[in-house]
């Protein structure tokens, strides 16, 4: 990955989205561009959606209404197969990490190098010791799910989402459930990423670490983005909404 800045270019624009499942209104018309180069902070209340906006944008939802425009494309109207390609430049880092149980750690991030590359078995194996070495889990190679730490499972759910050098990274609350400890391993992953230049989407109910590696910050409110500015004006901010936030008092 090659290191840059955050720029004005923007790779990923949601547009318009409504979702409703049953007699719930979850998007009542959320609209945001995300640049290259930046990671953008997802905050809401439970229950607000956040997830449902990432699931969406691999096409795991399909919106009521609306557009999600990557790369000339709108996500919304590609079939399974067109996906399929998306999600080799979307990585999504799951909440629970989602390593398949049976396969070793080596064997999980392989996967999307066997499934998507021409790759040999050297090569693949060479690239697994580069994202293990990454997120400070070297020699975990033969090791299974099972006999993983909760934190090392995320963090080798996180180097499986990037293996294949996506464009964009989705972040699913990976701090959730986690000790402050291996919290902080991970956010150290992460902005090791940070310095080479991804570009993200953090949705998650931890404020100090969405300051600490967010370049803007986006508010999810009655299913609209309410707020979407920088880390610094969103901390000055005097809107009782954006207080309300950071102080916890909607969670």
């Amino acid at each position: 990955m090659a290191a840059t800045k955050a720029s004005h270019e923007v790779v990923l624009n949601v547009r318009g989205i409504h979702k409703t499942f049953g007699n719930k209104r979850v998007h009542q018309g959320v609209s945001f561009d995300l640049r290259a180069g930046e990671i953008l902070g997802l905050f809401g209340g439970s229950g607000s959606g956040k997830s449902v906006i990432l699931r969406s944008i691999i096409g795991l939802e399909k919106p009521d209404q609306g557009e999600i425009l990557f790369e000339d494309l709108n996500i919304v109207d590609l079939t399974e197969d067109e996906l399929m390609k998306v999600r080799t430049r979307i990585g999504y880092v799951f909440q629970n990490g989602a390593l398949f149980d049976s396969l070793t750690v080596e064997e999980n991030l392989s996967y999307p190098l066997k499934a998507h590359t021409n790759f040999n078995p050297h090569q693949i194996h060479e690239r697994v010791n580069q994202m293990l070495e990454l997120i400070d889990m070297k020699n975990s190679n033969q090791l299974l799910p099972n006999e993983l730490s909760g934190g090392m499972q995320k963090r080798a759910g996180l180097a499986r989402a990037i293996i294949l050098e996506p464009k964009i990274i989705l972040f699913d609350e990976p701090t959730a459930g986690l000790d402050p400890v291996n919290t902080k391993r991970l956010i150290d992953n992460v902005k090791k990423l940070k310095s080479t230049g991804i570009t993200g989407i953090f949705v998650t109910h931890d404020i100090p670490t969405a300051f600490e590696i967010a370049d803007r910050i986006a508010i999810l409110y009655n299913g609209k983005i309410h707020t979407l500015d920088t880390v610094e004006n969103i901390k000055k901010s005097k809107d009782e909404i954006v207080q309300s936030f950071i102080s916890g008092a909607l969670e």
